[in-house]
């Protein structure tokens, strides 16, 4: 089986305290944070054991991960299981960055996201060349508020081209035209983010190849659809995995609406799906082809 998880424990504790951060945000205590690596632990043992299986993970925790040696401990190790295709995690790479030349490159991977009031601009810019002297695979994000946009172009201007930078556009937040064109211009792929797409009754992967599963090992077909579908552990979900459409009106997060099967996305991120790298960047083309990327989009509303 051919099998996508994203795994989300308990942790919610962050060294960020980003005020559009859609996360609930906590310190976590000392109990807590141990039964999350309990937990993370757990998960690591199961998926290094199921070899008869081809397993892509993405990690998306409420906090930030990588400043939790659990969750470094858990990349080296899963990205060196022969039948694990990617291992991959949402960070705000506030975490040092050496522990990454144990893990194996070719399946490890960083989603990156630049918070501009959280940190100084040159220290997160460093750590991404770090990264790219590495050989390390990530792209860069920000989130797509006005007050971002000089950072966002800067960012751009000095990424490598074959680095994606990605645009989020910001929870409740309504781009005219004009707006939207001037994202357009940093991120090509923007117009994906800048409305919810319509998912009510269209087929999408989640539920069938694609998985979310908590810290107690319950599985549902995604973060935003909470019927559960049996456990982890025990296998009881396997028997629930079948093709099925979306419950929901719409669907307005990339680690969503990018298993729909209405959009292009799988093609456009084939190969980099959960570290959101487009396919032709993979291959060194530069970042400024994807606008002849540009498919039909059908946002849920105008």
């Amino acid at each position: 089986m051919d099998l996508t998880i994203l795994y989300r424990g308990p942790l919610a504790s962050c060294d960020y305290d980003c005020p559009y951060c859609p996360f609930a945000k906590r310190r976590d205590s000392t109990t807590q944070l141990r039964a999350d690596r309990t937990a993370l632990e757990r998960f690591t043992r199961w998926a290094c054991a199921q070899t008869e299986d081809r397993l892509s993970i993405l990690f998306t925790p409420w906090g930030e991960g990588l400043v939790r040696s659990w969750y470094r401990r858990a990349l080296v190790e899963l990205s060196r299981q022969p039948h694990i295709n990617r291992v991959a995690i949402q960070t705000n790479l506030s975490c040092r960055t050496e522990w990454l030349a144990d893990a194996d490159l070719d399946t490890v991977a960083l989603w990156c996201t630049y918070h501009p009031d959280q940190t100084p601009y040159d220290r997160f810019l460093d750590k991404t060349a770090h990264l790219g002297r590495a050989g390390v695979r990530f792209s860069v994000g920000i989130v797509g508020l006005p007050d971002h946009l000089d950072h966002a172009r800067r960012l751009r201007a000095d990424l490598p081209d074959h680095i994606y930078l990605w645009i989020n556009a910001a929870e409740g937040h309504t781009y005219t035209d004009e707006a939207a064109s001037t994202w357009t211009a940093v991120d090509p792929l923007f117009p994906f983010s800048r409305h919810p797409h319509r998912s009510a009754g269209l087929p999408c992967r989640t539920g069938s190849s694609v998985i979310s599963v908590d810290g107690e090992g319950t599985v549902r077909r995604c973060h935003f659809v909470p019927t559960p579908l049996g456990n982890l552990y025990d296998n009881t979900y396997r028997r629930a995995l079948t093709p099925r459409s979306c419950p929901r009106t719409e669907c307005d997060c990339h680690i969503g609406y990018v298993h729909l099967e209405t959009l292009p996305l799988y093609d456009i991120f084939a190969g980099g799906v959960l570290e959101r790298i487009p396919a032709l960047l993979h291959r060194g083309i530069p970042a400024a082809v994807l606008p002849s990327l540009s498919l039909p989009i059908r946002p849920a509303r105008a």
